[in-house]
């Protein structure tokens, strides 16, 4: 059965390309930062009823909790906290997902079951919203809509690519201590979303589906 997706980005050159690349017909694409209020509030009022939802925006900076500050810390936890949670607050109160529907977060290892030097500030922002996801989840289940997240390892997407804090050397020696001695692919955190979307988890809430090629086995 074909899904019909409206993706949302504020980037319209990187969002034009994703839609692009989308098969099948019916979609829609919404341009907007979503941490700003407004911009939340004219996509959920415009928004038709919804089965699933993927908060997937991230922002990564490395920098030691010693030489943050409070703008680097709004700036990451207003992208990977604040917006998703308000989102699906929105989102819930307006009444915009069917029973049956599922939202999913994409968070990360870091924050939940490891971290790292300089990742203070994207760990926070992951463990705050894995703790959002448990009480939402319980909040939910009455009425039969499930919240769950999935937490990657290392994944290599353009994030890490536009990294300069880290050089190749370091990033292949990293590499090394993951048990399959690589990192994940974009479609391998994302077939995990499509399970935690699809009737195949129909009994899974409030999990966190760790995708992380054994790291945090180590």
């Amino acid at each position: 059965m074909e899904a019909k997706l409206i993706i949302c980005g504020r980037d319209p050159n990187r969002l034009a390309k994703t839609f692009n690349l989308l098969e099948g017909g019916g979609h829609q694409s919404f341009c907007g930062d979503l941490t700003e209020d407004s911009v939340l509030q004219e996509l959920t009022e415009d928004l038709p009823l919804l089965d699933g939802i993927v908060h997937n925006a991230g922002l990564y900076v490395i920098k030691p909790s010693q030489f943050l500050n409070r703008e680097t810390l709004d700036e990451t936890l207003n992208i990977n906290f604040f917006s998703p949670a308000v989102l699906s607050q929105k989102l819930l109160k307006g009444k915009k997902i069917n029973r049956g529907g599922s939202i999913v977060f994409v968070s990360s290892i870091f924050g939940v079951k490891i971290s790292a030097v300089g990742s203070a500030a994207y760990s926070a922002s992951k463990g705050a919203i894995n703790g959002y996801m448990k009480a939402m989840a319980l909040e939910m289940a009455p009425k039969n809509i499930r919240v769950n997240s999935v937490n990657p390892g290392m994944v290599n997407t353009n994030l890490m690519k536009h990294n300069q804090t880290v050089t190749e050397e370091q990033l292949e020696e990293d590499r090394k201590k993951y048990p399959m001695k690589r990192y994940g692919k974009p479609e391998e955190v994302a077939y995990g979303v499509i399970f935690l979307l699809s009737d195949a988890s129909s009994y899974i809430t409030g999990s966190q589906l760790v995708i992380d090629g054994g790291y945090t086995l180590l």
